[in-house]
Order: C-alpha cells, then structure tokens, then sequence
C-alpha cells in the first residue's frame, strides 16, 4: 500500500484520476492536478516545504521530489515527465518538460517550457534552462534548441503514454 501521510497536519491533496502505485510515498504539503502519477518507488517529500504539481504529471520509479527547509519549493507545471531515478529539488520546471532519467535538478533551477534535461544531466544550483532548449552533460550545458518534432515526439508522447499506463492499473 503507498505511504500518503500527513506531515504536521498538511495532507498530500491528490487529483482526479491520480494513480499512486502501491509503493510510493506522498508526504505533506503536496498538491497535484489531475491525470497525475507517482511511480513505484517514487519518493515525493512535502515534508519541508511545499510541492506542487500541474496536471498531467508523471514522477516515474525511484524518482525523488523534495524542496529545501524555509528556502526553496518544488514546483511542477503541466505536462512534465520526470525519468526513472531523476532527482527534483527545490526547483521550478514550468510546462511540457522532460527530465531524462537519472537527471538531477538542484536548488533554485528553473526549467522552462518545452525543454529537455537529458538522462544523467546534472543541473547545478540556480541552473536557469530558456524555453525550447536541451541540456545535457555534468555540469549541464545547453546542446540545442529543441524541434516540433521533438516536443511532439519525445514530450507529448512520454506523457501521454504514462496517462495510458496509468489505466492499466486501475
């Protein structure tokens, strides 16, 4: 069964046909969209700070989310993927982004719309990604702008598919 506990009071606040898989762990000031997922083993920590999450929202296996205690919130906007055992912390990651498996996003980044973090990307602190781009490496460092075909091929579609997924278990 997933562990969606209280922390001081606060309840994560889950959307309409959300699916937590039964080993995930929601705590706290978590507030999620609608059509969101949390993935087998995902880890999201509204424990010291807020979290928030658009809709659409995909935290896919052994991905962790968590913010910095009286300093920075992680706020996800719509849209987004988060990789297997991609890290998210106390950042901004605004709509119709992917972050790559194994990806870590530090304090104080902010992502902007229609990008790509690659898998195995380090965004180091306050990390500032333009709209349209992708970034790969460690530190990451902008590859190119990113195509239609891209944000269609590779952005629309890993999200859709996790909605899809998400039914199976339902």
């Amino acid at each position: 069964m997933a562990f969606i506990l209280p922390v001081n009071g606060i309840e994560p606040n889950l959307g309409k046909n959300t699916f937590v898989a039964p080993n995930a762990t929601i705590v706290g000031d978590v507030i999620c969209g609608e059509d969101c997922s949390f993935w087998f083993n995902a880890v999201v920590r509204g424990d010291v700070n807020s979290i928030r999450l658009g809709n659409k929202v995909n935290i896919q296996d052994g991905a962790v989310i968590h913010c910095t205690y009286q300093k920075t919130k992680t706020i996800l906007g719509n849209n987004v993927s988060v990789g297997h055992n991609a890290i998210v912390h106390g950042s901004l990651v605004h709509d119709n982004v992917l972050i790559g498996m194994g990806a870590i996003v530090m304090d104080n980044c902010e992502i902007g719309s229609n990008s790509i973090i690659a898998a195995g990307a380090v965004l180091t602190e306050g990390t500032i990604v333009p709209s349209g781009c992708i970034y790969a490496g460690v530190p990451a460092k902008k590859v190119k702008d990113i195509s239609e075909e891209l944000i269609n091929g590779e952005i629309n579609r890993i999200a859709n598919n996790y909605l899809m997924y998400s039914g199976w278990f339902k």
